[in-house]
């Protein structure tokens, strides 16, 4: 028998819900050339994708690059200015949100990004509305994933037990995050390495079409 779906869906906002990652991935390329730390957006990917931009200051600088103190405030602001210009939202997550409205599923983004980010992205895609009061930040709880706490918060906040809760992330991160929360973690796995995400205890899928249907509903 198919398992029953569940009662809340929890995604991951950048790569999961919108397109931001390639866009936030370029400029990490230019902007750590500058600063002598010469990398490929696809280093930059397995370094980087799915932790803090504090994290990604503290390892560039272990690897080498020379990041002035005021890093961290120069590299959000050029980060922010390129994602207003446009971040289009992931294919088919329109449809997902609409069958979970259909079905009286609710659904929360939990994402190590800032809320300010999140605005950005999720306001020029139509998506800031659907989430509004289900919107939880690393940078606002304190706890970034690998770390459950903003899954769990999510669920808590809902009053939907773990096991009965849905994660989409794009990360082995946040893939983590959300098998440590005891709930179904699916690895979106589009234009990444699925087994990345296997490899921490994540279903892997290729699409937010397959996603949907891994957990019961068809768009």
């Amino acid at each position: 028998m198919p398992e029953p779906r569940p009662d809340l869906v929890i995604f991951d906002c950048d790569g999961v819900l919108v397109d931001s990652e390639p866009i936030t991935n370029r400029l990490l390329v230019a902007n750590l050339a500058r600063h002598g730390l010469t990398l490929t957006e696809a280093q930059v990917e397995t370094m980087f994708v799915g932790g803090t931009m504090a994290g990604v200051g503290e390892r560039a600088r272990a690897a080498g690059a020379a990041l002035p103190d005021d890093w961290l405030t120069s590299m959000y602001e050029e980060m922010y200015a390129e994602l207003r210009k446009g971040v289009p939202p992931i294919a088919g997550v329109v449809d997902f949100l609409d069958a979970l409205d259909a079905a009286g599923v609710p659904y929360a983004v939990g994402s190590n990004g800032s809320e300010e980010k999140m605005r950005i992205t999720l306001g020029q895609t139509g998506l800031m509305e659907r989430f509004r009061g289900r919107i939880y930040s690393a940078h606002t709880l304190r706890k970034a994933k690998p770390d459950p706490a903003l899954y769990l918060q999510a669920a808590r906040d809902l009053g939907i037990a773990a096991g009965r809760c849905a994660v989409i992330d794009d990360s082995p991160a946040g893939c983590t995050a959300g098998v440590r929360a005891g709930m179904k973690t699916l690895g979106f796995a589009e234009t990444t390495d699925p087994a990345r995400l296997v490899a921490v205890g994540a279903t892997p899928v290729a699409s937010m079409a397959e996603a949907a249907r891994m957990l019961g509903f068809a768009i």
